[in-house]
């Protein structure tokens, strides 16, 4: 026996030389007949198997085994007793410890030589208790792999009835220990092939033993959902998952959702544990929980866990999608995630800058799936963008990278983004929260939406981009002043100033809000805008006969016996102490018409001058709009009287906006060849219109109802001149609220025609409300030759008309298919007086000077393709025009405005604003500088704007330094706990870091 070990000292013997060896053991292992023969021959099998030093000698080891069993059946069961297995479990060999894997294999080859001897069943008796006690001592991944192959080949060993439960939690919790720490590929597939053997086991017990289902399934939630483990579970718990049947999805889901024991940080845990399950290579079904489990959260309204949970694991899901062999099932819940968070578009806006690189990669990669895949993704991207359009910044490069894909229909992507809400999408969610971080490039602040809130939004960036009506507000002495002037200044303090990169104007909102507005609904921006304008102007003149009423001078003793003035009773100046009493509203957006009448009988004329702070500009009817009477809309400015309701986006503001379904939202293509520009707008809004049939005039003159003609004429030019196309019309016959989706050219500079002098005949003026002061645009035409030879013989004299020019500052736009829904935002730019004098008068100089002091309509100026892209037409930076939307604000190009709608449909020009520019050695109507509206620079923020900036500048910076010290101690902690089970087996307790 000696020589025979000494034999397999070395295993670098050749081939025949190790066959020769094993001949002799093996022969040697048949002849022993004495008790002491037998008992060194199964010493020396054991010996081999145990504690070979290597691959050969654990070889022969087998072999004598095998043929000693055979031969020497009695001895080998004596041998190999209870007791024996029980001491290798418990003790180990020698040196070798009972956690070695080789002991398991060792027992698990002698019980396939005794399975036929009636000791075996004692034997599955001792190992039945130990392996409950070897898993919880948490094998590693090697050992728990051989357990579990050993107790698949003999289930007598498996624990039974109460012990069986306990066995299969523990088991899982054992699972949830595993780590992986290979970094060759051989490695990491012993570690899968591991963990599916374990799996594999659990499966089997569960089909034999279904009553150990529930319990296993409770302790991996047990396990995924709690947020006091000293430890992360491992993912490998994901290959548990494909082994529970697909029926019981429903009625586990539903019992964990519905149990109010689960609190929602658990929950929360666990959810985000399952998504991180996505990364386990060859799980199956992990998705149909993660998406049933979304559902189900969904289906008992645990919004804030489902957005909380799309926000923080939103980019990982994405980042799955790299890998072909998890890929599917991250697309399913990457998907679902993106399809139902139909309130904010912040969880699509976190992988936006991750699809391109993806497309790319998928287009290149020569996968066989690839090609399949893409296609579903781009259909995915196509629905998200239709959704949250109005990014055109973001988007761009997306929609270039897939331009060669098919694109699905418009009913599709409705029907896949109806069916995936979470909700009848109320868009009744609170906003997500704001990041911490600073401003973006541009310098500016951008506004954060409040629960669709664009509306405002984009209102308030417009006003604020508007230089001078800026300059006035934050230079205005408003302190001890609650009003709604003073909220704006601080407003606009705010954007000046502040270091956030997005301020939130709650108290504005609500102070602005107008009464018919519910919170948290869509609303109409141009009505808004007209609220505003017109609180602000009655608010001032409120505050001029206030302050004309208070006596000019106060006695010393009746300072003395009064006391100050509450702030309640103090009235804030808002008006400069000159003779000019008009409100900051109308010096800034205020301009007049006449809207003269004309009798055709009898060539009486009727005038009336009306104010205005915008113009509403009704697209052209198509010719068959005659025939089926005029065309409804309620878009009425509050000082516009004599503007009807004419394709309006909104109803009566007395009466607020009235809803229509979603369903009766039709969509009107683009038709105009070429397109429409904003001077074709405003040329047909002041067009003549003709009064006759049912909306004839009647005449005071003639004592009857005549036709008539009715004239608009701009005799006082705004500073600012504010546009609203009316793209929301309600289309009488079809009972559908339209929008018109036509695209309009907006010119960069563009003239005004402004009537310096106009006759004023002796009539009868028409009443306010009178019902002939509604305009009905639909049938608005020109008047015939014969009628203009009339017009021209009944009037006595001519009118100076002065063609004013203005620069674009801002545009709103609306991305949507209906007033009921959709986005809005803006395109401002800084327009000073020094930015466009120079270059307008450029411009005109390339014109004929006589025509245009002349030209009775609106016309665009020509502007090159250079100028068009500087930032102002003195030629300076591109960089010039800012995109504004919401808590986002990017640099854009004039290009960008101007080519908007052609690369996204949906978005349109809705709202303009112009800046009127002096040109030198001319003023029109007395306006412009000689005013006082010009301010050159940024007037210095009063003491108590400025302690409110500053308060809230240092509170931002301590946050937002708390966030940067709270993510410097997870990394430290999380590196010290890698670090101290490597070397100290043991996690870092927070006092220890602290």
């Amino acid at each position: 026996m000696d020589k025979i070990l000494e034999g397999l000292v070395s295993s670098n013997h050749p081939v025949h030389v190790k066959k020769a060896i094993i001949k002799k053991v093996v022969e040697a292992a048949e002849k022993a007949v004495t008790e002491e023969q037998c008992q060194a021959m199964f010493t020396l099998t054991t010996h081999l198997i145990l504690l070979g030093e290597d691959a050969f000698q654990k070889q022969v080891g087998f072999q004598v085994l095998e043929a000693y069993a055979r031969y020497h059946r009695p001895e080998f069961e004596r041998y190999f007793s209870k007791d024996f297995v029980l001491g290798l479990l418990q003790q180990g060999y020698g040196e070798l410890h009972h956690k070695d894997p080789a002991i398991i294999d060792f027992i698990h080859s002698c019980l396939r030589l005794l399975i036929s001897c009636p000791s075996v069943l004692e034997i599955f008796s001792v190992i039945q208790v130990e392996v409950l006690r070897m898993v919880c001592e948490r094998p590693d991944p090697a050992l728990c792999a051989r357990l579990s192959t050993l107790l698949s080949d003999f289930v007598q060993c498996i624990p039974k009835d109460k012990t069986g439960g306990l066995f299969c939690q523990q088991l899982v919790r054992t699972i949830s220990y595993f780590q992986c720490f290979a970094n060759e590929e051989q490695e990491l597939r012993e570690y899968v092939n591991q963990v599916t053997r374990a799996s594999t086991l659990l499966q089997n017990i569960w089909k034999t033993d279904p009553a150990t289902l529930l319990p296993s399934l409770q302790e991996v939630f047990s396990i995924i959902s709690s947020t006091e483990l000293t430890y992360e579970p491992s993912i490998a718990l994901a290959c548990l998952v494909q082994h529970i049947p697909v029926q019981m999805i429903t009625v586990l889901i539903k019992s964990l959702t519905t149990d109010h024991s689960v609190k929602d940080t658990n929950m929360t845990k666990a959810l985000c544990r399952m998504i991180d399950w996505l990364s386990w290579p060859l799980a199956h079904n992990v998705d149909i929980w993660v998406i049933a489990l979304l559902k189900g959260l969904a289906a008992v309204q645990k919004f804030t866990i489902l957005i909380d949970v799309t926000l923080l694991k939103i980019e990982l899901v994405f980042n799955r999608l790299w890998y072909p062999i998890v890929r599917q099932g991250a697309l399913a819940v990457l998907s679902h995630m993106l399809l139902s968070f139909q309130h904010s578009p912040e969880a699509f806006h976190l992988v936006v800058p991750r699809v391109v690189p993806l497309v790319q990669s998928l287009t290149t990669d020569g996968h066989p799936n690839s090609k399949d895949f893409l296609l579903q993704f781009s259909k995915l991207m196509h629905c998200m963008m239709y959704h949250y359009s109005g990014f055109p910044d973001l988007y761009d490069h997306i929609l270039e990278s897939i331009k060669d894909l098919p694109k699905p229909e418009e009913d599709e992507i409705k029907l896949v983004l109806n069916q995936s809400a979470w909700t009848s999408q109320s868009n009744s969610f609170a906003p997500g929260f704001l990041r911490q971080s600073g401003k973006s490039e541009t310098g500016k602040t951008g506004l954060v939406n409040l629960g669709n809130t664009c509306y405002m939004n984009s209102i308030i960036q417009t006003l604020f981009m508007a230089t001078d009506f800026r300059r006035h507000v934050l230079s205005l002495n408003l302190n001890g002043s609650e009003r709604l002037m003073k909220k704006l200044q601080l407003l606009f303090a705010f954007l000046a100033h502040t270091q956030r990169a997005a301020y939130a104007p709650k108290n504005f909102l609500e102070a602005s809000r107008p009464p018919w507005f519910n919170a948290g609904s869509q609303q109409d921006c141009s009505e808004y805008l007209r609220f505003l304008l017109d609180r602000l102007h009655e608010e001032e003149k409120t505050i001029q006969v206030l302050q004309s009423s208070e006596p000019k001078e106060v006695s010393a003793d009746d300072r003395n016996d009064n006391g100050p003035k509450s702030p309640d009773e103090h009235v804030p100046s808002l008006t400069p102490t000159d003779c000019d009493s008009r409100t900051l509203i109308e010096k800034t957006f205020g301009g007049k018409l006449i809207t003269g009448i004309r009798c055709m009988h009898c060539n009486s004329i009727s005038e009336k001058e009306e104010p205005f702070t915008d113009l509403s500009l009704a697209f052209c009817p198509p010719v068959t709009s005659a025939d089926t009477g005029p065309v409804e809309g309620p878009m009425v400015g509050p000082m516009l009287h004599c503007q009807g309701s004419v394709n309006g986006g909104s109803e009566n503001p007395e009466s607020g906006p009235v809803k229509s379904p979603a369903s009766s939202v039709s969509i009107v293509p683009v038709m105009s060849e070429p397109p429409l520009s904003v001077p074709d707008l405003v040329n047909y809004f002041l067009a003549p219109e003709i009064l006759d049939a049912d909306n004839a005039y009647f005449c005071e003159k003639c004592v009857s109802l005549q036709r008539a003609e009715r004239t608009l004429k701009m005799v006082s030019a705004p500073e600012y001149l504010i546009l609203t196309l009316l793209r929301f019309a309600y289309d009488a016959k079809c009972h559908v609220r339209r929008k018109i989706l036509d695209n309009v050219t907006i010119p960069a500079l563009m003239r005004l025609p402004v009537h310096t002098h106009i006759p004023r005949p002796s009539s009868t003026s028409l009443q306010e409300d009178s019902p002939e002061c509604t305009e009905n645009l639909a049938k608005k035409l020109k008047p015939s030759q014969n009628d203009e030879e009339e017009r021209i013989d009944g009037a006595v004299q001519d009118t100076s008309v002065q063609s004013v020019p203005y620069v674009l500052c801002s545009v709103v736009m609306h991305s949507g298919l209906s007033s009921e829904s959709g986005h809005y935002y803006s395109y401002g730019r800084n327009v000073c007086e020094v930015d466009g004098t120079q270059h307008l008068a450029n411009c005109l100089s390339l014109k004929d000077d006589n025509r245009a002091d002349c030209i009775p309509s609106c016309s665009s100026l020509a502007v090159s393709h250079e100028q068009g892209n500087t930032s102002s037409p003195s030629g300076h930076s591109d960089k010039d025009w800012l995109l504004f939307n919401d808590s986002r604000v990017t640099y854009a190009s004039f290009q960008s405005v101007q080519n908007i709608t052609n690369r996204f449909p949906k978005d349109t020009a809705y709202v303009l604003m112009y800046r009127k520019q002096e040109i030198p050695g001319k003023n029109v109507n007395g306006t412009g500088v000689a005013n006082g509206m010009r301010m050159n620079a940024e007037p210095p923020l009063q003491k108590e704007l400025l302690d409110a900036i500053i308060k809230d500048n240092k509170l931002f910076l301590q946050v937002r330094n708390i966030d940067i010290l709270a993510n410097s101690y997870c990394v430290v902690k999380s590196t010290y706990n890698m670090v101290s089970k490597l070397y100290y087996k043991g996690p870092i307790s927070q006092s220890k870091v602290s």
